[in-house]
């Protein structure tokens, strides 16, 4: 709910909000051009002061106006010459005709009412909300997705396209917040939406005498002229009238032959409130805050392409569901937990096979749960297990969400992940515990599908079929990815003097055939994934990269498992043999960016990614590696590599620890363990650690890693949550 109130209305009125925000913008500067071409207003000059400078200049000025702009102006009529000119505040001189810049006149128009009248004005006006809800909801999401609003100045991690909205956007958000509030407030005035602001006047009595000269009235002499709104003069044919003195505490009538102040009405608490807005809205009167205002108008262009790609990549990546009835009247609901969308696919396969057998079917994320959801009479559950074993990210709110809830539909819970972790759909089953504790009865018992087994998912649905009295045949095939061939260009062994062998595999693009010249590789970065399709599989197999685009090839390691399908497979490939393949963005596996340290941590073909790093640091960062292999004359991967680096300074520290050596054996964690307070030290002053390899091993590094960086008062969950500590496992 909170995402499509924060997408939906963003891109509906994006070109609008687009408009407002530029404009906004370019207006946010006015004030201070204006306070750099106004002459200062002298501290001790009076009222009194200037009226008369200007009065023996022009015997008919009817008026003197300080203008929002910060410029003085008076209004005359001298009989043969009227106008407005400008004045200068310390002799009351003329500085020529007052007029309102045709430009800025054209984009103050523009900006409040997009050139259309009252009709842009309403327009605006729907703007204005639009961006407080897009702006509001926003934050929330993104709060939501940094661990809360204490967490929401947090590292941003993710694509490009998702660190420059949310970077952006909380940047931004407190002035767009600010000028969308006092945007609508202003509207409110204009269509008379707001009470009236006039004060009760005062009945007064003028003396009536003759007039004296106005530099020598008490009431004029005893106001700053700094603090003056407006000054009108009397009417000369009137001899009971008198001067009529605005300022930001209210209105004074003057007499004009004994100078005294007849009476005094105190600006209203709304007028008062009125002026604050306009100055927050417009920067007027304080030009600083006009430009911060307009760095967050400048932003909404940014933060509106930004989000449009964010959408069209989620909208991409999510199956069409067709014949999604609402969900009041479905008889059976499908939730869905899902972090790389695979799921969806499975749900969607489910949802068709349920439609056909005369089902009215409603699916949703699991995180939109609500009590309609749970009223319907039966609920199936199928739920992705992330990391590990937490919630993927559309069922993140799920298990809280329900806790809240009534209802007791009978449900059914299928899992899925991948048996090889130790978590295997973990989060499946906390969901199909709590729905038993609350009473729900079960369709079916908790059901876990091993790496998107289409047999597993088939076996269910027959069984799903007899609990509902008909056949259900769910014959689901996965969409392909889109892959690209890659050429095997060059292959190092190592390793099998010990048994374990590992390959560090080097692909390119294929040359265009016709041409022969060299085939372009697809972006990426060291850290990234690569999909690859084995020969009669349907299932991509991922290995994180250890090269990026610019080193010219696509370069991984890959260790040969027993019965691997696909390291078997990379393992017999020929040079000049080719692949399917395709790049999976890893953002959260990545060196952040700056100079502070970095702490590389890996054992066997974890190394991949992080000689990527140490290759891709050429600024000469401090770098420090610790990486575990078996025997050092066996299968020390990238030794060569890393001497160079080592004297190149991309490499600061090597640590290498080899299970197998006859010299004396010890993994990894032995030797973080032995440089603790070196390395306690690299955390204090802020290191990144980044950790590749086997889950034992990261489990290993965990525990070794905990005292070294408890006396600083910090814990591993601490600096995951910062984005200080990451890993790479499998």
């Amino acid at each position: 709910m909170l995402r499509r109130l924060h997408g939906l209305p963003g891109i509906a009125l994006a070109l609008a909000l687009a408009v407002t925000a530029l404009t906004g913008a370019v207006l946010s500067v006015q004030p201070a051009l204006d306070r750099a071409a106004a002459p200062a207003i002298p501290a001790a000059s009076s009222v009194a002061d200037l009226a008369a400078q200007v009065a023996a200049r022009h015997p008919g000025v009817s008026a003197i106006r300080l203008r929002a702009d910060g410029s003085l102006t008076a209004a005359f009529d001298d009989g043969d010459t009227r106008g407005v000119e400008r004045i200068d505040p310390a002799t009351g001189a003329g500085l020529g005709p007052y007029a309102v810049s045709e430009t800025t006149r054209f984009f103050t128009n523009l900006h409040r009412s997009f050139l259309a009248g009252d009709a842009g004005r309403v327009a605006a006006a729907i703007g204005a909300l639009a961006m407080l809800g897009v702006s509001v909801s926003g934050l929330m999401l993104l709060a939501r997705r940094l661990g809360g609003a204490g967490a929401l100045l947090r590292p941003i991690r993710g694509t490009p396209a998702q660190r420059w909205h949310g970077e952006l956007g909380r940047l931004a958000a407190v002035g767009l917040i600010m000028s969308s509030l006092t945007g609508l407030w202003m509207w409110a005035g204009t269509f008379g939406l707001l009470p009236e602001t006039t004060g009760a006047n005062s009945a007064v009595a003028a003396s009536g005498g003759a007039p004296a000269p106005v530099g020598t009235l008490t009431g004029l002499r005893a106001l700053k002229l700094k603090d003056l709104r407006e000054l009108t003069f009397p009417d000369p044919a009137g001899p009971a009238d008198v001067f009529t003195l605005v300022t930001a505490d209210g209105e004074r009538l003057v007499d004009a032959a004994t100078g005294a102040t007849l009476a005094m009405t105190p600006a209203t608490a709304l007028e008062r409130m009125n002026d604050l807005v306009r100055m927050l809205h417009t920067g007027r009167g304080a030009w600083v805050l006009g430009l911060l205002l307009g760095l967050a108008s400048a932003a909404v262009p940014v933060l509106a392409a930004t989000g449009f790609a964010l959408w069209l990549r989620r909208r991409a990546a999510r199956p069409r569901i067709s014949a999604n009835v609402p969900v009041r009247r479905a008889d059976t609901v499908i939730l869905v937990g899902s972090e790389g969308n695979s799921t969806w696919g499975f749900a969607g396969t489910l949802h068709t096979a349920l439609v056909a057998a005369g089902h009215k079917v409603h699916t949703a994320a699991m995180n939109d749960v609500t009590a309609a959801h749970l009223s319907a009479p039966r609920v199936l559950v199928l739920a992705a297990t992330y990391g590990e074993g937490t919630a993927p990210q559309s069922a993140k709110h799920f298990l809280s969400r329900l806790a809240g809830l009534p209802g007791q539909p009978a449900v059914a819970v299928l899992g899925f992940g991948d048996r090889s972790f130790p978590h295997f759909c973990r989060f499946a089953r906390a969901v199909a515990d709590a729905l038993e504790a609350r009473g729900c009865p079960q369709l079916l018992p908790m059901k876990r599908i091993d790496r998107r087994s289409a047999q597993e998912f088939a076996q269910w649905g027959r069984d799903l079929g007899g609990a509902l009295g008909h056949d259900l045949v769910l014959t689901h095939v996965a969409e392909p990815p889109k892959t690209m061939p890659l050429v095997l260009a060059g292959r190092e062994l190592y390793g099998e003097a010990v048994g374990a062998p590992v390959a560090i595999l080097r692909f390119q693009a294929p040359a265009d055939p016709r041409t022969g010249a060299p085939g372009r590789l697809p972006t990426f970065e060291a850290g990234d994934l690569v999909g690859i399709v084995p020969p009669g599989d349907y299932m991509p197999r991922f290995y994180s990269l250890a090269s990026s685009t610019r080193d010219g090839v696509l370069e991984i390691c890959v260790r040969l498992r027993a019965d691997g399908l696909c390291s078997t497979f990379l393992h017999e490939l020929a040079p000049g043999a080719s692949i399917d393949a395709f790049i999976r963005e890893n953002p959260a596996f990545r060196p952040a960016k700056g100079r502070g340290p970095l702490i590389l941590i890996g054992a066997g073909a974890g190394i991949g990614p992080l000689a990527g790093f140490v290759r891709a640091n050429a600024a000469g960062r401090p770098v420090h590696l610790y990486w575990g292999g078996r025997s050092a004359a066996s299968d020390f991967l990238y030794e060569h590599e890393l001497a160079q680096h080592l004297a190149e300074r991309r490499l600061t520290t090597l640590r290498t620890a080899f299970s197998r050596d006859p010299e004396g054996s010890a993994y990894v964690q032995d030797r973080i363990a032995a440089d603790a307070p070196r390395l306690r030290e690299l955390v204090k002053q802020g290191a990144q650690i980044l950790v590749c390899g086997g889950r034992d091993m990261a489990e290993a590094v965990t525990r070794a890693l905990e005292p070294v960086v408890r006396p600083l008062g910090l814990d591993l969950p601490a600096l995951k949550s910062s984005g200080r500590y990451v890993e790479d496992v499998y």
